[in-house]
């Protein structure tokens, strides 16, 4: 009797990134909506498969979704009031002066800054608001016990060599990319979530650096990984409870 194969933890492709990213909370979207200077518009730059878009949709009348890859697209579920479209963060395609949120939800470490402000300007409403939002390490049980431990030596020590340079900026919260923009702090939020030990490991197989390590042929330390977390996960269908800080920079375009 063939014995059955073992879960694919770490899939690739715009399907596991639907699948496995978590969405932002509901206060984010109150936060933005309540100081752009109006309900219209807003664009979602680098935005993947729509995640963050479709939250954006429950507070403006139209969200204007963009990103290069045809496949995030083609795994983003469609939204009346959403409209999605193939375009780089650097040639948006939207009208001068159309949006009031500009937003890039994950993304804005792989844009080339100086074109993407360039096209914020150009495609901002009169007093549009800016936000490049992110999250940071996730933390599970709170930030204790033995789960977290094996994941924060996972991130930092074994895969931490694969995440490209850009990675640095997302851990970091942006706080040191150029913003020339008027800011206003965000208050503080989160991401909370409660997952399986599947729903763990799809997000881990979600990342660049991941995808980088496979490449590499460095695949065993995925596979040590997965199965340290699952020796300490105990049922694999049980949930456990994940949260990660929602960091990002806000400003009003004049």
């Amino acid at each position: 009797m063939t014995a059955p194969a073992a879960p694919n933890w770490f899939d690739r492709g715009g399907a596991a990134y639907a699948l496995h990213r978590p969405d932002y909370p509901d206060a984010l979207a109150d936060v933005l909506a309540a100081r752009a200077p109006r309900l219209d518009c807003a664009l979602d730059v680098g935005c993947g498969s729509g995640q963050f878009a479709r939250l954006l949709a429950t507070r403006f009348t139209e969200v204007v979704a963009l990103d290069p890859s045809a496949d995030q697209l083609a795994h983003a579920p469609p939204h009346p009031r959403v409209r999605y479209a193939q375009a780089p963060a650097e040639r948006l395609g939207v009208a001068d002066g159309r949006a009031a949120l500009i937003a890039a939800a994950q993304a804005a470490h792989w844009f080339d800054l100086p074109a993407f402000y360039a096209e914020v300007r150009r495609t901002a409403a009169p007093g549009a608001v800016v936000a490049l939002i992110s999250y940071g390490v996730l933390r599970l049980d709170g930030g204790t016990g033995d789960a977290d431990a094996r994941f924060r030596r996972f991130y930092a020590d074994e895969i931490g060599p694969h995440w490209p340079p850009e990675r640095r900026l997302v851990d970091e919260g942006y706080a040191t990319i150029p913003f020339p923009f008027a800011e206003t702090p965000l208050p503080a939020l989160e991401i909370r979530r409660d997952w399986t030990l599947e729903e763990l490991l799809g997000y881990v197989g979600t990342w660049s650096a991941t995808r980088r390590a496979r490449d590499a042929g460095a695949g065993a330390l995925l596979d040590r990984f997965a199965a340290d977390m699952a020796a300490l996960w105990g049922d694999p269908a049980a949930t456990r409870p994940v949260t990660w800080p929602v960091n990002g920079r806000v400003g009003t375009v004049f």
